[in-house]
């Protein structure tokens, strides 16, 4: 059966909606700023989670949500593609190369496996999977076209992302010492474990000297999120699976113009000011996507019923943290 594309609201039905993410989205940023441990993404994801829990949502934000949640998420990814240098990803060498490519590997097969034997739909599944591996909100958000999955398998998923990637801003240095990891090896193994961009920032920033290798690496995680997209719909096809009748694209738009993006910041033909504003320009529209899909987790219905995917999320964790760690042990990188 075809899903019915919905019709873009009408610009005034808009307005309400988009001034309360507009605020929520202002009040993230400042709380970052002052605090300088909470990142803005937690506390969007807090804010939208808050007010649906409480009851203050409104129907009329809904359709400012729903534009916030989609519209605004895949700008930003396709945004993300400026922020990849591809000449510092190169300096990885071979050793960092493969530890890229095997924490996404295990991870994503990992966390699909431990969802199938939770017994959770297959669609939450990879949606985990995929935040884990890559890079969390914008990863999901990638791979959504090509599953069935509905707006809580969504949320629920961004919840946990968020959620794990803000226990480890906390615990991760924490876990330098009595691991033995000198500072460039724990910026190696925060940028290869820790899920959305900005909690890695956070993560590595925590540690004088790791933030420089923390984010060359974690960026190198997220080149592959164009090649598992590919790689999803290609096997939705082959076996029949959910989305097949409407054959998606193998590269859903967006996730086509990230890598052209990511191109056109390979050429050098960007100034360094426009991507350091392209860069806050997509830290606010990510932060005002995350508040939106924040208000689709009803934190009571999701204690009573989300216990199996609360477990699959903690389990990614700790496969992408261990299989991570283990790579800069066996490989060197660090």
């Amino acid at each position: 059966m075809l899903r019915a594309v919905p019709r873009p609201a009408p610009l005034a039905a808009l307005v309400p909606g988009l001034l309360v993410v507009a605020a929520a989205t202002a009040l993230a940023l400042g709380v970052e700023t002052l605090t300088h441990v909470l990142t803005a993404s937690t506390v969007a994801v807090a804010l939208g989670a808050l007010v649906r829990s409480t009851g203050a949502f409104r129907p009329s934000w809904k359709p400012a949500t729903g534009f916030a949640a989609r519209r605004l998420l895949r700008v930003a990814v396709v945004l993300l593609g400026l922020q990849l240098p591809l000449a510092q990803v190169r300096d990885l060498g071979w050793g960092g190369v493969a530890l890229v490519v095997g924490v996404v590997a295990v991870t994503f097969t990992g966390t699909q496996l431990l969802g199938r034997a939770l017994g959770l739909s297959r669609a939450r599944s990879l949606l985990v999977a995929t935040g884990f591996s890559i890079c969390g909100a914008s990863a999901i958000a990638a791979v959504r076209p090509a599953t069935d999955a509905d707006d809580e398998d969504v949320a629920t998923s961004v919840a946990l992302v968020t959620l794990c990637g803000s226990l480890a801003i906390l615990l991760l240095p924490l876990l330098r010492a009595p691991l033995g990891l000198d500072v460039h090896a724990f910026g190696v193994w925060v940028g290869a474990s820790v899920h959305d961009v900005g909690q890695v920032v956070a993560t590595g920033d925590r540690v004088p000297g790791a933030l420089e290798t923390a984010v060359v690496v974690k960026l190198s995680r997220v080149l592959l999120l164009a090649p598992l997209v590919a790689l999803v719909v290609l096997h939705r096809r082959r076996t029949g699976g959910p989305g097949t009748a409407s054959r998606p694209p193998v590269l859903p738009f967006f996730v086509a113009a990230f890598v052209v993006a990511v191109l056109v910041r390979a050429t050098g033909v960007l100034p360094q000011s426009a991507l350091d504003g392209v860069q806050h320009v997509q830290s606010v529209l990510l932060v005002a996507a995350l508040f939106a899909l924040g208000t689709g987790i009803d934190v009571p219905h999701l204690v009573r019923t989300g216990g199996r995917s609360l477990a699959l999320g903690l389990g990614s964790w700790v496969l992408v943290a261990g299989v991570s760690l283990a790579g800069v042990h066996l490989l060197h990188v660090g």
